[in-house]
């Protein structure tokens, strides 16, 4: 299995290179360390879009969330083909979390009437279009490109597993504009434009569809 390797330099000041690997290469304590112990993060354990409609936090339950995301995952099992997701990692620290996977394997993506079908012709059961859902950085390491070079990777990740797009359904972002830290989970458009995707839909005021072809 391939590292994806970026370095960076922010506000003219060197930062440490970022190493990021598939989940099922990095250790569950790793992943459950960047998850953190507060606030969405530990409780949805990236969930959110691969529920069913009906589900919820509350209704699920944290520990079945938990073992859904590390069977998901097989984090620790470095010769599994069936993880899902990437790990980034700044001087061996756990850092960074980006959920990418076949579309069809996000429930709630499949069944909304918007997001991210409004006004496209799409096979929603395609399993060859895979998604970009959901970046989470370790407090303490935000700001830093981790998200950037996370959906980099992504690009990388799904197309060595045979996928023919991968999409993302960032928030827009506008100056002045204040979008709390949870809404940003599925990253900005930003994110996305530097990683190489475009524009193809624009299904809410503040949600757009980006997307790469292969």
């Amino acid at each position: 299995m391939a590292n994806y390797q970026y370095g960076f330099c922010m506000a003219d000041t060197a930062t440490p290179e970022v190493t990021i690997v598939s989940a099922n290469e990095a250790s569950w304590e790793d992943l459950q360390a960047v998850l953190g112990t507060r606030g969405d993060p530990p409780r949805c354990q990236c969930q959110r879009y691969m529920m069913q409609p009906r589900e919820s936090w509350a209704s699920v339950g944290a520990e079945e969330l938990a073992f859904r995301l590390r069977t998901q995952t097989d984090c620790g099992h470095p010769e599994s083909s069936t993880t899902s997701g990437l790990v980034a990692y700044s001087d061996g620290e756990p850092v960074g979390w980006c959920a990418v996977a076949p579309r069809s394997a996000y429930p709630r993506l499949v069944r909304n009437t918007r997001v991210p079908w409004e006004g496209r012709a799409e096979d929603k059961t395609d399993d060859s279009v895979w998604a970009v859902t959901c970046f989470v950085t370790r407090t303490g390491f935000r700001r830093r490109g981790i998200s950037r070079a996370l959906a980099r990777a992504a690009v990388g990740f799904a197309r060595e597993r045979g996928a023919r797009a991968l999409e993302g359904y960032p928030m827009l972002t506008q100056p002045g504009q204040e979008i709390t830290w949870g809404e940003l989970h599925v990253g900005s458009r930003s994110i996305f434009a530097a990683a190489g995707f475009k524009e193809v839909s624009h299904p809410t005021l503040r949600r757009v569809v980006m997307r790469v072809d292969f």
